[in-house]
């Protein structure tokens, strides 16, 4: 066997000048046509008894020389490394280079002024699940299995019911968190409910995913003007307009009565709809915006209050609408889409924090 003096080639490694002289040394030591390579390949043609003896000598060599490399080698990468941190600087009074930046979407944005208009009410938020069972979501808000309400919802249901053997599904709306409050808080109570919701509907204005926002005041004498008043401050506070005039039309809503659609003026301007105005002066027209009533008496007893000694009232609308009719956006599937044209063009700036003194619309 060719004998290799591990000393010298351990003297070779420690003199290597450059990072290449470490890569040329492993080359000629451990490549393929290296020296310590072609004692391995001896071991072959060895007697069992001299493989015994030689083998441990050329692995124990080869391990040597491997460490030996490998320590080398990351001394360099070592030295260069802390070369180039001590050449490279950052000037950090130079302005930040341009990039990517992102936004804060329409829907958040709107959510956080909901939030603040009503959080100047005295409204607290409550939140409750979105995958809710068949009770809350229905029967608690006075729609039991056989009533035709259930036919207005096209709802996602799961294959598994709960331990109380009720049907589980995605919640159709954000109500179920009226009776969650109810029961959880008691009364008085006064709470706005925001949160996303589900039904199997999809074009340019419904999306099988949405968002809803929910309100509820449970307190003693509380009569439908109670209601108007809260949201007309609502309306004008959050399209930040004073001629807002609503109209209030009879409807039907199983879990309030006596119920009411709520209408604003709108005109057209620049080709899309502008909240304000009467609604009857020529070129406006009303918009439904809202569905609201006062609780109706089963509702209170559900949410495990008295409803001869407690009244309230109810309403709920579309975030992602209001979004769309405040900021003139079309198409309600654009929301989802992802698109980064879309949100640079309708999206916020983390900085533009809504507050009702600032003003709750700051511009995208």
């Amino acid at each position: 066997m060719n004998v290799i003096d591990s000393n010298q080639v351990i003297e070779r490694i420690a003199l290597a000048a450059t990072a290449e002289d470490v890569e040329a040394l492993r080359v000629e030591f451990l490549g393929k046509q290296g020296s310590i390579s072609g004692l391995l390949k001896t071991l072959g043609k060895m007697t069992p008894e001299e493989r015994q003896v030689e083998g441990p000598k050329i692995h124990a060599l080869r391990e040597t020389v491997t460490e030996a490399l490998a320590a080398r080698k990351a001394a360099f990468e070592t030295a260069a490394l802390e070369a180039r941190l001590a050449s490279e600087t950052i000037d950090l009074s130079l302005p930040a280079p341009d990039g990517p930046r992102g936004t804060v979407h329409p829907i958040s944005q709107v959510m956080d002024e909901l939030a603040e208009i009503f959080a100047d009410m005295g409204f607290a938020v409550a939140t409750g699940p979105e995958i809710e069972d068949d009770w809350h979501n229905f029967t608690a808000l006075n729609m039991p299995e056989s009533h035709p309400a259930r036919a207005m919802h096209d709802t996602f249901y799961f294959p598994d019911r709960d331990e109380k053997n009720r049907e589980m599904l995605l919640r159709t709306h954000t109500s179920p968190v009226q009776i969650r409050s109810m029961i959880q808080q008691g009364a008085p109570l006064r709470v706005i409910a925001p949160g996303r919701v589900y039904r199997s509907d999809s074009d340019a204005t419904h999306t099988p995913m949405f968002h809803q926002i929910e309100g509820l005041v449970i307190d003693k004498g509380i009569h439908l003007g109670h209601l108007k008043w809260t949201l007309e401050t609502f309306l004008k506070a959050f399209f930040e307009r004073e001629d807002i005039v609503l109209r209030l039309r009879p409807s039907y809503f199983p879990f309030t009565e006596p119920s009411v659609e709520v209408d604003v003026g709108y005109f057209n301007e620049g080709g899309r709809r502008v909240v304000g105005g009467s609604g009857d002066a020529p070129g406006h027209a009303w918009m439904e915006v809202l569905g609201s009533g006062m609780v109706n008496r089963r509702v209170i007893e559900f949410g495990g209050l008295d409803p001869d000694q407690w009244q309230g009232f109810a309403f709920g609308t579309g975030v992602d609408r209001l979004a769309m009719l405040k900021y003139g956006m079309d198409d309600l599937r654009a929301f989802f889409d992802g698109d980064v044209r879309w949100l640079s063009h309708y999206g916020f700036s983390a900085h533009d924090v809504p507050t009702l003194s600032a003003g709750v619309g700051t511009p995208a």
